[in-house]
C-alpha cells in the first residue's frame, strides 16, 4: 500500500514539473524581426526568443504577407531544435515591385499545435506620395516567356487613362487596380526586345485637362545558351577552348561574361577563349563559366592536350622548280615547336573549277612534289597540315600560290569523218586549252592506200580550220592521220581508216527518237565487231550543221547524249558505228527531235487546185525539212461551202496518213463557192494552217470559156501580124514586088533626024512574081557618045523584069517619054557584052542604047535641061554598077528640038532566054 502512493506522489510531481515546462515553451516566438526588399523581393531575418531553448521538437513559424493590408501570401518556415538559437531568414518575390504599393510581413510561432502569444509584423511602404508619375519596375531584365506586372502610381489628383508596352499588342496585355493611386499592367512577355529595350509607358489625365505620361525600359531577352565546350593546344604553351554560341541573348546592354578555369578572359572571337598554361601528358577537366543577369551556364571539357594539337597554317609556299608536268613547292612554319612533330599536310591544286588533293608526311615537313600536271597551263596550291599521331585538326590553309607550268607538244587529236560520194571530209575536235600546250600553229594530214602505206599524200591546214575534205576512190581502203603542231613540236598521231564503201549507202534503217530533258537516251544492240568501243556522231538531218561526236567504251551500250548547241524545233540524226581495227562499221540510225515544236502556220508553198467533173485536186510542193518542226504524220483536207450564209458552219475533210503524200482530193462536190483548208498532223496536234478560196464552175462553163479564149488568141495574133506588115510594108514590098527600072538611050541616032527611023517601042503589063523572073539584058552605050546633043555614060545600066510574053520595063509615071529613034549602024557582036543570072548588058542589031530607070520628068520642049541622076523607086531600088545620065543639051549650031514619039509606050525586043 505504501508502496502505491509513493508511486502516485512521484508520478504527481513528474507532471507538474512538465506543465511548468511546457508553459516556458509558449512563451517561445520570434524576436529582432527586419524586413528588407529589393526589386520585387522581400527578404526576413528573425531570431529565436530565448525561452525556445527549452524546444524539444519542431518549432513552426507562419508568415502572412499583406499586400495593402490584404493578406495575398501564406508560409511557414520549420525550425528544428538544434537551430534554435540561430538567425532565421525567408524571402520572398511579389508579382509587383515593391516601389507600387505597401507590402507587410506577419510573423508567429506554433508549437505542438498553440500558437505562440507573441506576434510580429513589419512593412516595407511603397512610393504611394511620390510627387510626379512613376512606372515600376524600371530598367529590369526580363526571360521572354515570363509574365510580369509593371505598375503605375499617380500622384494626388491625377486620372489614369492608359497604359502600355510598345511592340505588343493590347490582347496580351491586362490593366488592374491595386488602390486609388496604384494601376498595374500584366503581360505576357512572349517575344525579346527588337532594340535595345522595350518601353512602358502610362498616360494619365490632370484635374486641370492636360495629359501627362511617362515611361520605363524593359529589357527582355534569353539567358546563356552556349554549349559544347572543346579545348586544345596551338603552340603547346596555352589552352585555347571553343564553343557553341547560344542564340542571341537580345540584351546589348546586359552582355554575357566568361570564365575559363575561373579566371575572366576576354573573347578573341565569339565562341573561343584561350589562357596560358603548362601542357603536360594527361587528362584534366577544362571548365567554362557564361553568366548573364537571367542566368548562368557552366560548361566543361576533359582532353590530354598533348593530343589535341591544332596547328597553325604553313606560311611562305612558293614553287622551287617548275616544269611542264611537274612542279617542287616549299613552305616554312611560324613555331619552331612543329619542327619536332611528326606532320602529314595536304595539298589542294586547282585550276578553273577543277580541285586534286595530294598527301605526303615527315617529321618537319616543309616540301611537296606535285606530279601530273598539264602543260602551260595556270594552277595555284594551297597547303594544310596536322599531327600524324593523335591525328585532331587540319591547319587553316595557307595563302593561295599561283605558278604556270612550262609548255609541251600537243595531246592526239579526236578525229572523226564523214563521206559523200567521193568526198572524204576529215574533222577533228579543236584542241581545248589543256590539251594544246601551247599556241597551236598549223595542222598536218596525210593519207595513203592501206596497201601503200609508204606512198602518203601530205598537206598543211591552218589552226583556223579544223577539218579537210579529200577525194578518194571509195572502192580502197585508206589510211588517214592528223596531227597537231605548235612552238614545242608536233602531236602524236591520230588515225583513222576510212570504209571501202560508203556508210550512207548502207541498208541500215532509220528510226526515230525522242529528245528527254534536252538529251537524247541511246542504246543500241551490243556488236561483236566493237573491238574497241562505239562511236555516236550526230548532226542537224537539214542544213549545213556541225558534226559532233562521243566514243562509248565496249562494254556500254547506251549513251546520254547532249549538246550546247541543241535547238528545239530542229531535226537531228544520229548514228551508230562499231569501232574496230579498221574502218568503222556503221550499225543504226535514228532521228528525232530534242522537242517538237508546233509549225508555223502557212506551212504549204505554191498550193494549187484543179477542178475534175465534181472533184477538186489540191496539191502542194513536199514541205522541206527544214520548215519540219515536228514529225509529219500526215495531212488533211478540210472545206465548207462559201456563201452568204455565215450560220453554215458543216466542214467536210479528207485526210491521209502518209508524210510524202503531196496532193488530197475532195470529191462529189456540187457548182459552188468552197473555202478550203490544208494542214499537216503532228504528235503536237493540227498545224501549218493553210486557207483559200475556189468557186467549182460546169464543164459547160469552161468549154465556153476555153472557146472565147481560144478567138481572143487568134484576134490578138492578126492584129499583131497586121501591125507589124504595115510598118515594115516598104520592105515587104521591096522583097515581094521589086521596081523595073526603065531603059536609058546611049547611042547617036537621036543627033540626026535624017538618019534614023523612029520606031515606038510597046510595054505590055506584066504580071510582076518571082517566079517569072529571069535574067535581063542589060542595054549599053559607049562612053562619051553624043546623041543628039545628050550625053550618055557607058556604065548605066536598065533591068528588065521577065513575063512569059517578053521583056518589059515598068510604064512611066508623070514623064512624057521622048522619041526613040533606032540608028541604022550597027553595034558590036553579042559576045562582047557581059552577062549575070539576072541582069544581061546584050547587043542589038537595030540600036545601040541603055534604058534609063525612075520617073525622069522629061520636056518635048526645047531648051536647056538640068543633069539628073537616076531616081530611087519606092522600094529603095538602086541600079547596079556604074550608071550614066543622059543629059540633054540643046546647042546654038542644033537648035533642032527631039523628035517626039506617038506611042507612049517602048516595044521591047523579045528575049531570047524566053
Amino acid at each position: 500500500m505504501i508502496t502505491w502512493l509513493l508511486l502516485i506522489s512521484l508520478f504527481s510531481k513528474s507532471k507538474q514539473d512538465g506543465s511548468g515546462q511546457e508553459t516556458g515553451v509558449l512563451q517561445c516566438g520570434p524576436q529582432n524581426l527586419t524586413l528588407t526588399g529589393s526589386d520585387q523581393t522581400m527578404l526576413v531575418t528573425w531570431e529565436d526568443d530565448p525561452s525556445c531553448s527549452a524546444v524539444k521538437d519542431m518549432l513552426i513559424y507562419e508568415l502572412f504577407v499583406l499586400v495593402t493590408d490584404k493578406q495575398v501570401h501564406y508560409d511557414k518556415v520549420s525550425v528544428t531544435p538544434d537551430q534554435i538559437g540561430s538567425t532565421h531568414s525567408w524571402n520572398w518575390t511579389s508579382h509587383l515591385a515593391l516601389e507600387c504599393v505597401s507590402h507587410s510581413v506577419r510573423l508567429s510561432s506554433r508549437y505542438k499545435n498553440q500558437t505562440g502569444p507573441w506576434r510580429q509584423e513589419q512593412t516595407l511602404p511603397g512610393n504611394e506620395k511620390s510627387t510626379q508619375l512613376e512606372i515600376y519596375p524600371k530598367d529590369r531584365v526580363f526571360e521572354v516567356g515570363s509574365r510580369v506586372t509593371f505598375c503605375c502610381v499617380l500622384p494626388a489628383g491625377y486620372i489614369f487613362d492608359k497604359m502600355y508596352l510598345t511592340e505588343y499588342s493590347s490582347a496580351n496585355m491586362t490593366i488592374t487596380k491595386s488602390n486609388n493611386w496604384t494601376y498595374a499592367l500584366t503581360v505576357h512577355l512572349n517575344q525579346s526586345s527588337e532594340h535595345s529595350c522595350t518601353d512602358v509607358k502610362c498616360i494619365a489625365n490632370i484635374s486641370t485637362g492636360k495629359t501627362t505620361e511617362n515611361g520605363a525600359c524593359a529589357f527582355i531577352g534569353y539567358p546563356p545558351g552556349d554549349k559544347d565546350l572543346q579545348c586544345e593546344t596551338r603552340d603547346l604553351e596555352s589552352v585555347r577552348c571553343h564553343w557553341t554560341v547560344g542564340r542571341h541573348t537580345h540584351l546589348p546592354t546586359k552582355p554575357t561574361t566568361y570564365q575559363l578555369l575561373g579566371r575572366p578572359c576576354a573573347n578573341e572571337s565569339p565562341g573561343s577563349c584561350s589562357q596560358k598554361v603548362q601542357v603536360n601528358v594527361g587528362e584534366r577537366n577544362w571548365t567554362l563559366m557564361a553568366h548573364n543577369e537571367l542566368g548562368t551556364v557552366e560548361l566543361s571539357d576533359r582532353a590530354d592536350l598533348t593530343k589535341r594539337v591544332h596547328m597553325f597554317a604553313p606560311e611562305g609556299v612558293t614553287a622551287s622548280t617548275v616544269n611542264a608536268r611537274t612542279v617542287s613547292l616549299e613552305w616554312g612554319w611560324k613555331l619552331p615547336q612543329y619542327n619536332n612533330l611528326n606532320i602529314t599536310c595536304q595539298v589542294n591544286v586547282s585550276h578553273g573549277s577543277t580541285n586534286t588533293m595530294s598527301e605526303s608526311c615527315g617529321v618537319g615537313l616543309n616540301s611537296a612534289v606535285l606530279t601530273d600536271l598539264i602543260p602551260h597551263w595556270q594552277y595555284n596550291v594551297k597547303v594544310r597540315c596536322g599531327t600524324t599521331q593523335h591525328f585532331w585538326k587540319w591547319s587553316n590553309w595557307s595563302t593561295r600560290f599561283n605558278f604556270h607550268t612550262k609548255g609541251d607538244v600537243p595531246d592526239a587529236l579526236d578525229v572523226w569523218m564523214q563521206m559523200k560520194d567521193n568526198d572524204i571530209t576529215v574533222i577533228w575536235k579543236v584542241p581545248l586549252a589543256n590539251q594544246s600546250h601551247g599556241h597551236i600553229t598549223d595542222y598536218e594530214v596525210t593519207w595513203a592506200k592501206t596497201t601503200e602505206t609508204e606512198r602518203q599524200n601530205r598537206t598543211t591546214v591552218a589552226h583556223t580550220k579544223h577539218n579537210l575534205s579529200i577525194s578518194l576512190d571509195t572502192t580502197e581502203e585508206y589510211l588517214v592521220t592528223v596531227t597537231a603542231r605548235n612552238m614545242n613540236g608536233s602531236s602524236s598521231p591520230s588515225t583513222i581508216t576510212t570504209p571501202h564503201f560508203n556508210p550512207d549507202t548502207n541498208t541500215v534503217s532509220t528510226s526515230r527518237i525522242a529528245g528527254v530533258n534536252g538529251s537524247f537516251n541511246l542504246s543500241w544492240f551490243a556488236s561483236p565487231t566493237a573491238s574497241c568501243g562505239y562511236i555516236v556522231d550526230w548532226c542537224p538531218t537539214s542544213g549545213h550543221g556541225s558534226v559532233e561526236w562521243l566514243h562509248v567504251p565496249p562494254h556500254e551500250t547506251n549513251a546520254i547524249i547532249f549538246s550546247e548547241n541543241f535547238k528545239d524545233g530542229l531535226r537531228y540524226s544520229l548514228s551508230i558505228y562499231a569501232c574496230t581495227q579498221g574502218a568503222p562499221v556503221l550499225l543504226e540510225r535514228r532521228e528525232g527531235y530534242i522537242r517538237e515544236k508546233k509549225i508555223q502556220e502557212d506551212l504549204f508553198k505554191r498550193l494549187k487546185w484543179k477542178q475534175q467533173d465534181s472533184n477538186v485536186e489540191v496539191s502542194w510542193d513536199p514541205v522541206p525539212l527544214t520548215e519540219q518542226t515536228a514529225f509529219i504524220e500526215g495531212y488533211i483536207l478540210y472545206w465548207r461551202e462559201d456563201n452568204n450564209n455565215n450560220n453554215n458552219k458543216i466542214f467536210f475533210n479528207v485526210s491521209t496518213d502518209s508524210p510524202e503524200a503531196i496532193s488530197l482530193t475532195a470529191r462529189n462536190l456540187k457548182i459552188s463557192s468552197y473555202r478550203f483548208t490544208v494542214k499537216a498532223l503532228t504528235a503536237l496536234g493540227e498545224c501549218g494552217t493553210k486557207e483559200f478560196p475556189a468557186n467549182l464552175n460546169s464543164q459547160t462553163d469552161n468549154l465556153i470559156k476555153a472557146v472565147i479564149i481560144s478567138l481572143v488568141t487568134v484576134f490578138s495574133l492578126l492584129c499583131l501580124i497586121t501591125v507589124v506588115c504595115y510598118r515594115h510594108w516598104v520592105c515587104i514590098k521591096q522583097r515581094v514586088y521589086p521596081p523595073i527600072p526603065r531603059p536609058l538611050f546611049t547611042d547617036k541616032w537621036l543627033t540626026s533626024p535624017g538618019e534614023h527611023i523612029c520606031r515606038p517601042l510597046h510595054v505590055e503589063e506584066c504580071y510582076h512574081s518571082e517566079a517569072d523572073i529571069m535574067d535581063i539584058p542589060e542595054l549599053q552605050y559607049k562612053p562619051g557618045a553624043l546623041v543628039n546633043g545628050y550625053v550618055s555614060n557607058e556604065n548605066t545600066l536598065f533591068i528588065f523584069s521577065p513575063t512569059p510574053k517578053g521583056y518589059y520595063n515598068q510604064p512611066l509615071k508623070n514623064c512624057t517619054p521622048p522619041l526613040l529613034c533606032l540608028p541604022t549602024t550597027t553595034v558590036p557582036s553579042q559576045s562582047a557584052l557581059p552577062s549575070s543570072p539576072f541582069r544581061s548588058v546584050f547587043p542589038n542589031p537595030s540600036y545601040n542604047l541603055i534604058m534609063q530607070t525612075g520617073d525622069q520628068q522629061c520636056d518635048s520642049e526645047p531648051g536647056v535641061q538640068e543633069e539628073t541622076h537616076l531616081e530611087r523607086n519606092s522600094g529603095g531600088y538602086q541600079p547596079q554598077g556604074h550608071t550614066e545620065t543622059i543629059t540633054p543639051n540643046q546647042t546654038e549650031e542644033d537648035p533642032v528640038s527631039l523628035m517626039p514619039c506617038v506611042s507612049t509606050y517602048i516595044l521591047l525586043p523579045q528575049s531570047p532566054f524566053k
